[in-house]
Order: structure tokens, then C-alpha cells, then sequence
């Protein structure tokens, strides 16, 4: 059995959760560069942050969050997983909300943080939901760009009896030239299982825990204990 992984990820703990049984390539199949972005004052908006890259590029161009909750002016914190919270952490600071994906960021900011004002450091792909429904709720809302994602299209020609993907934007890349018929299809998230089901009409296996370790239980549960 060959399974396809669409980022590069160690394989030391691929092998410790699937076993030694189970061939396995990464090929990357998106790219992503900072962008320069000149540090702004952020005084009176809560932030926002989707991804680990958007979290990197924004300490990487010199922002840095007030996070003193005793102060009038703080910046709230709110992101999406939890790859995302512990990249935060690396830096030395720590999330006000964490919810699993941008659809529930949305429904939690709509529902509780309607007189907030908000930034959202993301790359040039993110999904476009919080952009499409904050302001319909007239909750003042901006994307400040800190990086770009890059689709690289890669064709592959070997065969493999499963892919796995982990964003929308790399979902897009590996669908521009190879078929994703008659393959399992293993998704990290519900963002990105939408993605796939625009491009396929085979069944998707949805990772509950949007992490890396969810998606290898899966595999472990849906396809190397079923064989």
C-alpha cells in the first residue's frame, strides 16, 4: 500500500503511527514567501490568525501584540487550531479563543464579538469566509497580507492508494493536473473536504481533530486496520 502525503512531514512519525508497512511520499504541493508588511499600531482591534505561516510572518515583519489584559487598548487574540495557538506560543503569547475552523470563528465572532475590530494576518488564499460574513454583520473587519501562497501543480505519475491533503490551496495545486477518482481521499479538516468534493465525486475521509496526529489516526483506523 502507497500513501501520498501533499507536505513534507517527518517520517519518523509516520512510520512510529502507520508502521513500516505502509509506503509513504511527501511531495509539496504549494509554496509559501513572506510578504514585508511595515508593523502598524494595533490599538483597538482584536487579531486574528488562520494558519501557522500568518502567525510567523507577522512576528518575522515586527508586529507585536499588546497582550496586558489590564490595559484599556489590548489586543485580543483569536485563531484557528491548534497548530495555530502553539506557533502563539513559541512567541511568547497566548490566544483569548481557539476554535476549530474559520466556519466556527465566524459563527463565535458573529454570535459574541459584535463591537469588536478586527485584523486578520493571513496569507494571500485564505478563505474567504470571515471576509464574507464579518461585514455583513457590520463588525469592521480587514486582511493584512503577511504571505503568499504559491500553487506549484506538480503531475504525478505514480500510482498510490490514497492522498492526503491539508489545505484547499494544495487540494487545488494537486487537482490542476492528476485525477483524484478512484483514490481514498484523506482531508484534515472540513475546509479542506469541501475543497475535494469540488473535484471529486469519491468519498472523503474527514479528520476530526484538524492535526496531523488526527489524520494519521485516521489512517491508521480507516485503512491500515481495515487491510
Amino acid at each position: 500500500m502507497k500513501i501520498l502525503f501533499t507536505k513534507n512531514i517527518d517520517r519518523t512519525i509516520i512510520s512510529k503511527e502507520l508502521g513500516d508497512d505502509i509506503a509513504v511520499d511527501c511531495i509539496e504541493v504549494i509554496r509559501t514567501t513572506r510578504v514585508h508588511v511595515n508593523p502598524f499600531d494595533l490599538k483597538d482591534y482584536s487579531l486574528i490568525f488562520t494558519s501557522v505561516n500568518g502567525v510567523d510572518s507577522f512576528f518575522k515583519n515586527g508586529f507585536r501584540p499588546n497582550e496586558d489584559f489590564t490595559a484599556k487598548n489590548y489586543n485580543k487574540i483569536y485563531c484557528v487550531g491548534e497548530k495555530t495557538k502553539k506557533e502563539l506560543r513559541k512567541h511568547g503569547f497566548g490566544t483569548f479563543k481557539v476554535l476549530k475552523n474559520a466556519d466556527a470563528l465566524s459563527k463565535f465572532i458573529t454570535g459574541r464579538c459584535q463591537h469588536e475590530n478586527f485584523f486578520h494576518f493571513c496569507g494571500n488564499l485564505a478563505i474567504s469566509v470571515l471576509d464574507n460574513e464579518l461585514p455583513l454583520q457590520n463588525i469592521k473587519y480587514k486582511k493584512v497580507i503577511v504571505y503568499n501562497t504559491e500553487e506549484v501543480n506538480p503531475l504525478i505519475t505514480e500510482k498510490y492508494h490514497a492522498v492526503v491533503f491539508f489545505s484547499p490551496s494544495g487540494v487545488r495545486s494537486f487537482a490542476k493536473q492528476n485525477s483524484l477518482e478512484n483514490i481514498t481521499l484523506i482531508s484534515i479538516g472540513e475546509t479542506t473536504s469541501r475543497e475535494l468534493r469540488k473535484h471529486s465525486s469519491a468519498p472523503v475521509l474527514t479528520a476530526e481533530g484538524n492535526t496531523l496526529a488526527s489524520v494519521l489516526k485516521l489512517i491508521q483506523k480507516e485503512i491500515v486496520n481495515k487491510d
